[in-house]
């Protein structure tokens, strides 16, 4: 009789585990469509969501520019020290280029994930919002939704590497460079008149004209890669409105 009362019991509880027809969880398997189905519910989740990306986008814009500060501070640091005095080393001026590529290299990795946040926020701009606004335009993206979903899905950075590198390269370090550059042709040339540049241009055992050389082709290799970005420019945050434009008015 024991036996065959657990038996029953085991029955019993395989049931209870294995029912296909128990649909318990049903319902939260498809609660996002059922949002989606009730337009208050979906405005609702819909404003959420545009504030937490939003947060999003502010959280890597200031680490963007947090790398850039500190970047800004160094080099003005630097500056300000090799000028103080003619025995300060000129060389501190190169290892402020190279920080710069440091600095450049975690901007990069900053910026590519800060693009990801703000493409989700572009497209609920551009086919969402927009449309609201003039519902008699068409939308950018017609298939919105579904990238969106996608993504969220399986987030991906949509930045490729070296355009990042090009674009934060073109618009905050290359000008910083170029500040640097001047400052060292300056520090070798016109505040040792007394000595010609191959001379002061020297790094201890390395000859002035091997340094120069260097820089050179530091500065080659940046510039191409501005003239990259610029070549393969693609639509940034902002552009410029035409003259006739409505707001300038």
């Amino acid at each position: 009789m024991g036996g065959s009362g657990d038996a029953a019991a085991d029955g019993r509880d395989e049931a209870t585990v294995s029912d296909p027809s128990d649909d318990s969880e049903g319902p939260d398997e498809s609660i996002g469509e059922a949002f989606a189905e009730d337009p208050s519910d979906a405005i609702s989740l819909l404003g959420h969501f545009y504030r937490g990306q939003m947060d999003r986008v502010t959280a890597w814009r200031g680490r963007l520019d947090q790398t850039s500060y500190w970047a800004v501070t160094i080099i003005a640091a630097l500056l300000t020290w090799v000028f103080s005095s003619a025995n300060n080393p000129h060389y501190l001026l190169l290892i402020g280029m190279g920080a710069l590529v440091v600095f450049l290299a975690v901007e990069t990795r900053r910026y590519r994930a800060y693009d990801v946040w703000r493409e989700r926020v572009r497209l609920l701009e551009q086919d969402l919002f927009a449309e609201l606004f003039d519902p008699d335009r068409d939308i950018s993206h017609p298939d919105w939704r579904r990238r969106i979903s996608e993504d969220l899905r399986n987030p991906a950075v949509k930045t490729p590497l070296f355009t990042a590198f090009s674009r934060r390269l073109r618009r905050i370090y290359y000008p910083l460079s170029l500040v640097l550059l001047a400052a060292w042709v300056a520090r070798v040339t016109v505040f040792q008149p007394k000595q010609s540049w191959r001379a002061t241009a020297s790094v201890l055992s390395v000859p002035g004209t091997a340094v120069v050389a260097g820089v050179a082709v530091f500065y080659l290799a940046a510039t191409a890669a501005v003239v990259y970005g610029l070549v393969r420019r693609s639509g940034g945050e902002f552009h410029e409105r035409e003259s006739t434009d409505p707001w300038r008015e």
